[in-house]
């Protein structure tokens, strides 16, 4: 099988060029500059004169929800908004039900994907108080680190006692694993929702990002830094949410940090309209907040962008702070709300390139993936520029049906995204087989 994606402006590695793209089965067999293309005989063509093209968006951050909750979402499902999406690769967290904090919970969870995942996905294995002792036992190849939630509402996946803490940083220290964190602390969540709830059994929505403040996400992502410079840890920071904490990423290559679209793109004047559609913890917070994310993510203080695509049935986001469940689906519109911020030129489309495709396959070792090089597997997407179209239920397709996105406009159209050399979406088509690979690690 051969396919040529033709006369498109390439985005690769910081430089964008007029070129063509060849696939042979599953892999990129040549990148070439306008003009330099041999002839042969393909099986498809690819038009993509007047559009970008770019390696597959590798989201290190999502929440499929299945095995256990899929009335909320499942892999097929939130696979299927990938690719919609642009997103070729996904990285799912382990607080599912079971968890994924066994051996045995993470290869169900491989078995489930490979049968139903439309795009390629690695999990998560799950950190608790007392399972430090099976991540020696974990295929380094087939994880793409630890997920510790050091302060949120996981049952009983939250860690905040010092010995706990210590055995999982050393551990994975020793193991050389990576350790992605959810950083909040709870003492100060759990002052600040007693205050609150003094005037409102369930406090309005406006008061999230107060309730899960500031100084909560700081001083738990300070003890997260620590841990690291102490034990030596391989740290990634998840979803970072404030100006203070940038402070804390830019000096040690081995501590980075993460940041996801809510809070890349709101502010908490946005409760005012859309309310508990973007309630997610960390909570969005100010508007200074947002813009310093912003500068952090151009200057390389922050080095990912992931979505924390966390679905949930609506009836589950009414209410306020705390009737209204935390989380929202966003995978399937991250590259594009992104790319109008291209537009806006807060952002280059080389610098979007770099944090969504190139600097989570380095961070996290993906094999072959995340750039258009020879050799490489053909994760690709062709994004149409001055394309307008609108959000609107019928053409969301997580399985809980709305987005906070509803109703808005965007100016960037995915045309059509490859995964391993097949089509998967192509002009507003799913091309609705299993496709996905699990994603292999280089360690």
């Amino acid at each position: 099988m051969r396919i040529l994606i033709k006369s498109g402006t390439i985005v690769n590695e910081g430089c964008s060029v007029l070129g063509d793209i060849v696939i042979t089965d599953d892999i990129i067999s040549g990148v070439y500059a306008e003009g330099e293309t041999p002839r042969g005989a393909y099986d498809k063509i690819v038009d993509a004169s007047g559009c970008f093209v770019i390696p597959g968006v590798i989201d290190d951050h999502v929440h499929f929800r299945e095995p256990g909750l899929t009335d909320k979402a499942d892999i097929k499902s939130e696979s299927r908004a990938a690719a919609c999406g642009g997103v070729t690769s996904y990285m799912d967290m382990p607080n599912t039900s079971p968890q994924t904090t066994s051996i045995e919970a993470f290869n169900n969870k491989l078995d489930i994907a490979q049968k139903n995942s439309l795009v390629n996905y690695g999990f998560f294995y799950g950190a608790t108080t007392s399972n430090a002792e099976t991540f020696n036992s974990l295929d380094r190849h087939t994880i793409p680190g630890i997920k510790l939630f050091m302060g949120a509402s996981t049952g009983n996946m939250l860690v905040d006692k010092a010995e706990s803490l210590n055995n999982i940083f050393k551990t994975c220290a020793e193991n050389n694993i990576i350790l992605m964190t959810h950083c909040e602390d709870t003492d100060i969540i759990n002052a600040n929702m007693n205050v609150a709830k003094q005037e409102n059994d369930d406090p309005d929505i406006t008061m999230h990002p107060l309730i899960r403040s500031e100084l909560a996400c700081y001083k738990s992502t300070s003890a997260a830094v620590n841990l690291a410079k102490k034990y030596n840890t391989r740290l990634h920071v998840a979803h970072v949410t404030t100006a203070s904490e940038l402070e804390l990423f830019g000096n040690d290559d081995k501590i980075t940090a993460e940041a996801v679209i809510a809070h890349i793109y709101f502010y908490n004047e946005a409760y005012k309209s859309l309310g508990a559609l973007i309630k997610c913890n960390p909570a969005i917070k100010t508007k200074h907040d947002r813009d310093e994310i912003r500068k952090a993510l151009n200057d390389g203080r922050i080095t990912t962008i992931g979505t924390d695509h966390a679905p949930h049935e609506l009836k589950n986001k009414q209410g306020g702070c705390c009737k209204a469940a935390s989380g929202m689906p966003m995978i399937q519109f991250s590259l594009v709300t992104m790319l109008e911020l291209v537009d806006e030129d807060i952002f280059s489309i080389e610098r979007i390139v770099e944090l969504m495709c190139h600097n989570p396959a380095t961070l996290f070792h993906v094999n072959k993936r995340g750039f258009l090089r020879t050799g490489y597997k053909a994760d690709i997407v062709v994004i149409q520029p001055s394309c307008k179209w609108e959000v609107t239920k019928d053409i969301i397709k997580s399985k809980c049906k709305w987005s906070p996105m509803e109703g808005h406009i965007y100016n960037n159209k995915v045309k059509t995204t490859i995964c391993n050399g097949n089509i998967v979406y192509d002009n507003d088509n799913i091309i609705d087989d299993s496709r996905g690979e699990a994603l292999a690690f280089n360690v």
